[in-house]
């Protein structure tokens, strides 16, 4: 017992060594700006799909909202998902924008997650609306 109970605190000291002697990465303009056009691509990408899986799990919410009957839980789910989706961006357009954004030495301290989220919700409240339908008479 003894042996288990010395290998349990060497592995736990370990971890704790290895997690603060990791580098702290930021995702800033900074961090942005190093990458080159592939790793742009694939971080937009990464986080869309991110964001993708986060809205698929708000449908879990919503049916605890249903069971709970939480007054105004669906109103507040659907905005949170429209803030949440990248579809609205394309991969393209996000790289274009962050780019545009990070070239300004100003917002080079904005945190990437908060800089795409943001142009998410630009899109989501720029987008044009559908028209409705005539009917015919």
């Amino acid at each position: 017992m003894k042996k288990f109970a010395a290998g349990v605190m060497l592995g736990f000291v370990a971890s704790w060594a290895v997690a603060f002697a990791s580098p702290n990465v930021s995702h800033n303009g900074s961090f942005w700006n190093r990458l080159n056009g592939a790793a742009k691509d694939g971080y937009v990408n990464g986080y869309s799909d991110a964001m993708r899986v986060s809205v698929g799990k708000l449908d879990v919410l919503n049916s605890a909202a249903d069971l709970f009957h939480w007054k105004g839980a669906r109103r507040i789910i659907h905005q949170l998902s429209g803030q949440l989706s990248m579809s609205d961006v394309s991969a393209n357009q996000a790289v274009k924008r962050l780019d545009e954004l990070y070239s300004n030495q100003k917002y080079s301290e904005l945190d990437l997650g908060e800089a795409l989220q943001t142009l998410s919700i630009r899109a989501n409240e720029t987008a044009m609306p559908v028209a409705p339908v005539k009917s015919a008479k």
